[in-house]
């Protein structure tokens, strides 16, 4: 059955969507259909991790305006088989008559169409997030180990059991081990318990993330990537795969 899972943080800079486009992609390379939808409504950015900035005529406004048909506005990515983009509407006040019902409506719709729909949530929890949240069966948090970060996850936690998503797993992202050896960091341990969620993956400090994102190329073909790694090990999990979780070591 297909599932659509958003990604949040609550908390900008945790590298949210870095995290839902290496899960997206590698979820397409294991064989399943995926849609990606940016739910950034305003300052949508996904289309320029994917490597496709500004190819994306339309967006999710469009289609719900009844502007264009959903299979025009997805953009198919020319380099990984199986995976669709759906952009967010661009610019200040855009997209702000989409109410977060039809939003949910357009998702079923899609998942008609795909295996995974993944849904990239903005920072914060106002009108993007509740959005991104009614039209979403699944939620993994992407946190880093700090305890800015590690507390706005707790509490975006809450606010999606409020909204009736109870299938809530936890990223802990940008894992440095040196930070954590001198207790400057949370541990893993300690980010579980603060933000009371299953954890699913560890995804290590990774220079050659920013690299990709800013070079317009994908993360995921990077096979010296640990982050990249990180990424096929989360895919899998979501796909059923049991998989040890990481270990990560070095001076990072």
């Amino acid at each position: 059955m297909s599932k659509a899972i958003c990604i949040a943080s609550g908390k900008g800079g945790t590298g949210k969507t870095s995290v839902a486009s290496g899960i997206a992609c590698t979820l397409a390379a294991l064989g399943q259909r995926v849609v990606v939808i940016d739910a950034d409504v305003g300052l949508r950015n996904m289309d320029i991790v994917l490597g496709v900035a500004d190819s994306a005529l339309f967006d999710f406004s469009d289609v719900l305006a009844g502007n264009v048909e959903l299979s025009r506005a997805l953009l198919s990515h020319p380099l990984v088989e199986n995976l669709k983009l759906l952009s967010a509407p661009l610019g200040e006040g855009a997209g702000r008559d989409v109410t977060p019902e039809a939003l949910a409506g357009l998702v079923n719709e899609i998942k008609e169409l795909c295996d995974f729909c993944i849904i990239d949530c903005p920072a914060g929890l106002d009108f993007g997030f509740s959005l991104a949240a009614a039209a979403a069966d699944a939620a993994i948090l992407v946190a880093t180990p700090d305890a800015v970060s590690l507390r706005d996850a707790a509490l975006t936690r809450k606010a999606l059991r409020s909204r009736g998503i109870s299938d809530i797993r936890l990223v802990v992202n940008r894992v440095r081990p040196s930070l954590i050896r001198r207790l400057s960091a949370s541990n893993i341990d300690e980010a579980i318990d603060k933000t009371g969620t299953q954890l699913i993956g560890i995804v290590p400090e990774d220079k050659a993330v920013i690299e990709a994102a800013n070079r317009g190329e994908l993360l995921f073909l990077n096979l010296r990537s640990p982050a990249a790694r990180a990424f096929r090990n989360i895919a899998k999990r979501l796909c059923g795969e049991v998989v040890p979780l990481m270990k990560i070591s070095g001076k990072i």
